[in-house]
């Protein structure tokens, strides 16, 4: 293996990296001027524009690994990523900020918990994936009709976004915005991403057969935190503009997009996948935990502050290093 052959796909991974930062910067701007000019209340403007718009980039990392024949590797990004946007993305907005975010009673007990409810109710797609259609053992079959179930679910959230829409009085002294323009930002912006994407989930798997790696690992850590970075860029800003609400709803509103729509668009268009429950068990009870974490952490005094962003980051740090060693295994609590 030449130096050349390593060099050239890290080169592309990190321009494909920065090409999604400057989608996603398109991205945030324009829909946080949308939600203005179509009256949206800020929660709805984090928790679904901002929130399916920043998830694009797992989106995309799904269809095209799935394409490639390794669906393993987007299912690997969205759980990994999911474990990004809760830990290290409201720790980031906070340090960045340089003071501690504050939240409210309606991002905490109805956009967290229904992320909690998003993560039970995944878990529980891929575990009727392993009773109904077994495939190994303890590898299961995900299939169309199955992710009927998160579907429904993400109709679900749908329907309570619409319920505060339609309870918000609207915006007061808004400025005057072209939403052909702002339209044509968000656009442009979505299609650098889908290139960009592209690019960064072909070159990663070509790192993970030269370095001879499973593809779930690579999507856990690698494509996981790139595709994660416009999440990182909407809510930051967000909160460096002291919109802390629109901040936090975006990293619940793309995790529970993630959870319920990303991964059965996948399946819609492959018509099914293996699900090995060995490894994505232990890693949904890991995302659990960090979310119960996270809701602990927002609950108490409806602020987020400095130290307790060190305390969400150490809990990254250290999945990170199990994923690793894993990885090379010298850990090895996953099996398969």
């Amino acid at each position: 293996m030449s130096m050349t052959t390593v060099v050239i796909p890290l080169v592309i991974i990190f321009l494909a990296t920065a090409a999604i930062w400057i989608g996603s910067g398109w991205l945030e701007e324009a829909s946080a001027k949308l939600s203005i000019h179509y009256s949206l209340p800020p929660v709805v403007q984090g928790g679904i524009i901002a929130a399916a718009g920043s998830s694009f980039p797992e989106l995309a990392s799904v269809i095209f690994a799935a394409l490639a024949g390794s669906f393993e590797l987007g299912v690997g990004a969205i759980i990994g990523s999911a474990i990004f946007n809760v830990l290290v993305i409201p720790a980031l907005a906070v340090l960045v900020a340089d003071r501690p975010i504050e939240t409210t009673r309606t991002v905490v007990h109805k956009e967290t918990l229904f992320y909690m409810l998003a993560v039970v109710l995944l878990f529980l797609t891929f575990a009727l994936a392993l009773i109904y259609y077994p495939a190994d053992s303890m590898v299961g079959e995900l299939t169309r009709p199955l992710v009927a179930l998160p579907l429904f679910g993400y109709v679900l959230y749908l329907f309570l976004q619409w319920q505060d829409t339609a309870d918000f009085p609207g915006h007061t002294g808004a400025p005057t915005i072209d939403p052909v323009r702002e339209w044509g930002f968000l656009l442009g912006g979505l299609a650098i991403i889908l290139v960009a994407v592209h690019q960064l989930v072909h070159n990663v798997l070509v790192l993970g057969e030269l370095a001879g790696t499973p593809d779930f690992f690579w999507g856990v850590i690698i494509v996981a935190a790139a595709t994660s970075l416009p999440d990182a860029l909407v809510s930051i800003q967000a909160a460096d503009n002291d919109r802390d609400v629109a901040s936090i709803a975006n990293v619940m509103g793309s995790n529970t997009f993630d959870l319920l729509v990303v991964i059965p668009i996948g399946i819609l268009l492959t018509g099914a996948a293996a699900i090995n429950f060995v490894i994505t068990a232990p890693m949904m009870g890991f995302l659990g935990l960090s979310t119960m974490l996270v809701f602990v952490l927002l609950r108490t005094d409806l602020l987020l502050t400095k130290r307790e962003s060190i305390v969400l980051l150490a809990a990254y740090g250290g999945f990170t290093l199990w994923v690793l060693l894993e990885a090379l295994a010298i850990v090895q609590i996953l099996a398969g």
